[in-house]
């Protein structure tokens, strides 16, 4: 990749190292490829991250398996103390004895108490008042991770499968574009793109920070078309498909927006690699104007593209 013009600044690092690589720094789906080595395969500190960005299927299984658990622990103190200690309506046998001991356990950890089994005597007593305790807690820590997960603001930005050079007035431009997938509003939509790219000499990663034709739109309705114009300070300037996949170029999109309704910041990121920047191509139209007056938008239609008559550069 040729150097830049002069005057435009090539940042050292963005924070995902300089050490070239064959393969992208952040994914599709705004995830990066870096893995650490050496940490601790258990880590207190991030519980509380797994609990609340974990999938909802796994979430409700690790509250199942945790009630189950819990009441079959005390089920076997019960019965360790023996169901003697217990006034209960049961039979004796060992197969109603461990029934009994565990729905004895499940409506003491839930405070629910019908009544039919109550504890006798000082030991089932202390027993069932630190497992009511318990309960407390972690109802309460479940609630208050439900509410977390229920709270917590998530950026639904779906991106064009593939970004453009196409024509941009009377010169050209690097294009992808975004849509809010959720019915949320949202308000000073920002976006900054950096190019990422091999230097040849060094075979270091460098980075430069792509100036923008609209850095930032108030409201966010409807689409957006990010633009880059490639103009003299462009460092894509007199550039090709080709000179783009030798530098293993990736164009890095960071994406902030205010939610509306959570009253909380939001994030989002995405990549494009050179293989995915078509050459020539536009974008086809998303905005149509309906019988009523208002205007419709299809999704269906993000990545449509117009083929591209023939192989551009900038």
């Amino acid at each position: 990749m040729p150097p830049p013009p002069r005057g435009i600044p090539v940042v050292d690092d963005l924070g995902l190292g300089l050490q070239a690589n064959s393969g992208r720094g952040v994914n599709k789906d705004g995830s990066f490829n870096v893995r650490r080595r050496g940490l601790p395969r258990f880590r207190f500190y991030e519980l509380y991250h797994h609990l609340i960005t974990m999938g909802w299927a796994p979430f409700l299984g690790l509250l199942l398996l945790a009630f189950v658990v819990t009441n079959a622990l005390f089920a076997l103190l019960y019965l360790g103390i023996g169901m003697e200690h217990f006034t209960r309506p049961g039979g004796e046998t060992l197969p109603d004895r461990i029934q009994d001991a565990f729905f004895f356990s499940a409506q003491t950890l839930t405070t629910v108490g019908y009544g039919h089994i109550s504890p006798k005597g000082t030991l089932a007593n202390t027993a069932a008042a630190m497992e009511s305790l318990l309960g407390l807690l972690s109802f309460a820590l479940a609630t208050g991770l439900l509410y977390g997960r229920f709270s917590r603001p998530q950026a639904c930005l779906r991106f064009s499968a593939q970004a453009v050079v196409a024509t941009y007035g009377p010169i050209t431009g690097f294009m992808f574009r975004l849509v809010n997938m959720r019915s949320n509003q949202l308000i000073e939509v920002e976006a900054a793109v950096s190019l990422s790219f091999e230097d040849p000499g060094s075979r270091q990663r460098r980075f430069m920070n792509l100036s923008l034709e609209r850095a930032k739109i108030n409201l966010f309705p409807s689409s957006w078309t990010v633009v880059h114009p490639i103009d003299e300070a462009s460092p894509l300037q007199g550039m090709t498909a080709e000179d783009l996949r030798r530098a293993r170029a990736e164009f890095i999109v960071l994406i902030k927006a205010f939610d509306d309704t959570f009253s909380q910041t939001i994030y989002a990121r995405t990549s494009y690699t050179a293989e995915e920047v078509r050459w020539g191509a536009r974008f086809k139209p998303m905005l149509f104007a309906a019988a009523d007056g208002m205007t419709e938008m299809d999704v269906t239609q993000l990545d449509a593209l117009e083929e591209p008559g023939s192989a551009g550069h900038g």
